[in-house]
């Protein structure tokens, strides 16, 4: 029998899995493996939903292993090492694993390649697992990457996508290969109570139910915040459990305008690896610098906390907030309103608010969270760079009877309507009812005229 490594990275699932595919055969033994890196959490990306989440994702995938003859095996330690060390181990030939965009997934590739070539081994990488199509497949001419959406999703929506594979019946294992237990949630009281739970079985579910019941609604609906309309399953796409290829599939073959809209978010997604795959730095550097000197100093920082808190007196901006804090999740909308109101109203670096919604987000990575967070502090790809987001506007618009703000802003439920969107505008009498609630950290029009004069705009 011949041994093949397959190396788990964020591809937790068995469906639609190249690499597992590939290390497949009559006369082939496979070492389904996943190394927990302490590096992920020295360099402050192991948070609670997401470790939480990823446990469910294991746990899920090694019963789905197990349906198959199979089973997962775990190692800690350097993803080097441990590979190498199953290799001897199992006698392996080869190891197999998806591509990443990310500096630290191609150093991880590179070493992982020259220990293994040393021992005489080969890798095989596989692209377009993580995303639908891999990065760098198209490129406009004279650039490496496309810096406009627009332009990519008229190209990416012309490429002819990967045909999605099925699960592998068997997978066959070799005896007496260690492994440790599979890691155990995070305590109760680190995780956000209504973090969702984790899974391809669960994504799959999911994804399905979305696309028959309520895919024709997505387009017209996905920004109104009270209808919470949007699919929910960025975390499955972010730890691989679910495919984002099989997904553009399954959406194109339900047709209509609102698969069609889905379809172009996870475009969106692909658009922010290709540009991270071909400029690792942006993960925190501006991408397009405005020489922003970002305010500092004891106000910033009371600011910067209140609106983590979900005190900024903007209820559609708490709302958000605490939404993230107790889901570990919040709608796109909620995430363009609150980076505008954080770096546009606030002037505060989107580094830090990136930072804070990497600590929470469960579907939290580095090109999305990282390159939408520049896109709205304008040191992105945004062609309009300074563009505002008037939060008591947006919450008209999307919010437009306030139920959204009544379901997270509890102190404020008993207001009727749009008025919960301003209550500072209460009479004395009718605002000592809500004193509960703060007033706004400052008032819109002065938020605005220090942005523009910060940007040269005035």
């Amino acid at each position: 029998m011949n041994v093949s490594v397959v190396l788990f990275t964020s591809d937790l699932r068995v469906h639609d899995h190249p690499p597992l595919r590939a290390a497949q055969g009559p006369r082939n033994e496979t070492v389904p493996l996943f190394v927990r890196d302490p590096a992920v959490d020295h360099a402050g990306f192991a948070a609670p939903n997401r470790l939480a989440f990823l446990a469910d994702c294991l746990a899920d995938l090694d019963q789905g292993l197990r349906r198959r003859g199979g089973r997962l095996v775990v190692r800690s330690g350097d993803p080097v090492a441990e590979v190498c060390a199953v290799v001897r181990e199992t006698d392996a030939d080869e190891v197999h694993m998806a591509a990443g965009c990310s500096a630290f997934a191609l150093r991880r590739e590179q070493r992982l390649r020259r220990a293994l070539e040393a021992d005489g081994r080969r890798l095989y990488v596989h692209d377009g697992v993580v995303t639908a199509l891999p990065a760098g497949a198209v490129t406009p001419n004279g650039s490496d990457h496309f810096a406009v959406f627009t332009p990519y999703f008229r190209r990416w929506s012309g490429e002819r996508l990967r045909t999605p594979l099925a699960a592998p019946r068997v997978v066959r294992v070799p005896l007496g290969i260690r492994s440790e237990g599979l890691p155990a949630r995070p305590a109760a009281g680190t995780v956000s109570a209504g973090l969702a739970t984790g899974g391809e079985e669960e994504g799959r579910k999911r994804l399905a139910y979305w696309l028959d019941r309520h895919a024709d609604a997505y387009e017209e609906g996905h920004d109104d915040l009270a209808a919470d309309a949007t699919s929910r399953l960025s975390p499955y796409f972010h730890f691989g459990a679910l495919s984002a290829a099989e997904a553009v599939h399954r959406a194109r073959a339900r047709g209509g305008a609102g698969a069609e809209a889905f379809v172009r978010q996870l475009c969106w997604r692909d658009f922010h690896h290709q540009l991270l795959a071909a400029r690792p730095a942006v993960a925190d550097a501006d991408y397009r610098t405005r020489s922003d000197h970002w305010r500092r100093g004891a106000q910033a920082e009371a600011d910067l906390r209140a609106w983590r808190e979900g005190r900024t007196g903007y209820p559609v901006v708490d709302a958000a907030m605490r939404q993230l804090a107790h889901e570990g999740w919040m709608p796109g909308r909620g995430r363009l309103l609150t980076a505008s109101f954080l770096t546009k109203t606030l002037y505060i670096d989107w580094r830090a608010g990136a930072r804070h919604f990497l600590d929470l987000l469960v579907d939290g990575d580095v090109a999305n969270n990282q390159l939408n967070w520049q896109w709205m502090a304008g040191t992105g790809t945004d062609s309009r760079p300074n563009r505002v987001l008037n939060p008591v506007i947006q919450a008209k618009r999307y919010d437009p009877e306030g139920a959204y703000v009544r379901r997270w802003v509890p102190e404020l439920a008993a207001l009727r309507g749009p008025a919960i969107h301003e209550p500072w505008k209460l009479a004395g009498s009718e605002r000592s009812r809500f004193d509960g609630y703060p007033d706004p950290l400052i008032a819109l029009p002065e938020g605005l005229a220090r942005f523009r004069r910060a940007r040269g705009q005035d």
